[in-house]
C-alpha cells in the first residue's frame, strides 16, 4: 500500500469521528503540503503522509501523556511507520519548546532524532499557514487564534508566543522556496 494511501486512511479512522474539525485541520495541512511538491520533489510523498497524520496524537484513543507530538509518534512508531513519518510527527510545529514547557523535552529529544531542516520547515509551514477547520491563513492570524482558543497563559499559549519569531521565520523560508521555485 502507498505511503499516502495508508496516512489518509489511519488519520481518517483516528480523527474523523471523534474529532472532525481536527480532521478537517489534518486534511488542511495535507493540502497545503501538496503545494509544495515544487520544492520538496522526493521527499513530497514524505511530508504529505505526515502532514495528514501530525494531529493524530489527539485520538482519544491515542492519548498517554497528553502531549499530541510525543502520543502520536510513539503510536506511528509501535504501527511500524516509515521513521522519518514518525521524526516529522514527533517534531513538528517546535515540538521541542512545548514539551519543555510540559516538562517532556528530554523524553522527545532522546526518542525521536530531528528529520532534515527542510522537511520540519515544511511541516511547521503548513500547519501554520492552515485554520483548525482546514481552510488557508497566514501565520499571523494563526498564531493570535491558537492564543485566543488556549489562553496565554496556558502551556500551548506560552509555547506558541515564545515559538512565534521562529514560526514566521520558518513560513518566510518556506515561501522564499517557493517564490525561487515558481520562477
Amino acid at each position: 500500500m502507498q505511503l499516502n494511501q495508508w496516512a489518509y486512511g489511519l488519520a481518517e479512522s483516528l480523527l474523523s469521528d471523534p474529532l472532525p474539525r481536527r480532521w478537517a485541520h489534518s486534511l488542511g495541512v495535507a493540502k497545503r503540503a501538496q503545494s509544495l511538491r515544487p520544492i520538496l520533489g522526493d521527499d513530497s510523498e514524505l511530508l504529505e503522509a505526515a502532514a495528514v497524520l501530525h494531529d493524530i496524537g489527539y485520538a482519544p484513543r491515542l492519548v498517554k501523556t497528553g502531549f499530541h507530538p510525543l502520543d502520536g509518534a510513539r503510536f506511528l512508531r509501535e504501527e511500524r511507520a516509515d521513521e522519518r513519518v514518525v521524526r516529522l510527527v514527533a517534531h513538528h510545529t517546535f515540538a521541542l519548546l512545548e514539551a519543555e514547557e510540559r516538562g517532556l523535552r528530554d523524553q522527545l529529544a532522546a526518542e525521536f532524532q530531528l528529520e532534515k531542516a527542510h522537511l520540519v520547515d515544511a511541516l511547521v509551514y503548513c500547519d501554520m499557514t492552515t485554520t483548525p477547520s482546514g481552510e488557508q491563513t497566514n501565520p499571523t492570524e494563526r498564531v493570535t487564534e491558537i492564543v485566543r482558543r488556549y489562553s496565554p497563559d496556558s502551556i500551548v499559549g506560552r509555547f506558541i508566543q515564545r515559538a512565534e519569531p521562529e514560526i514566521y521565520a520558518t513560513v518566510d523560508r518556506v515561501s522564499g522556496r517557493l517564490a525561487v521555485g515558481a520562477g
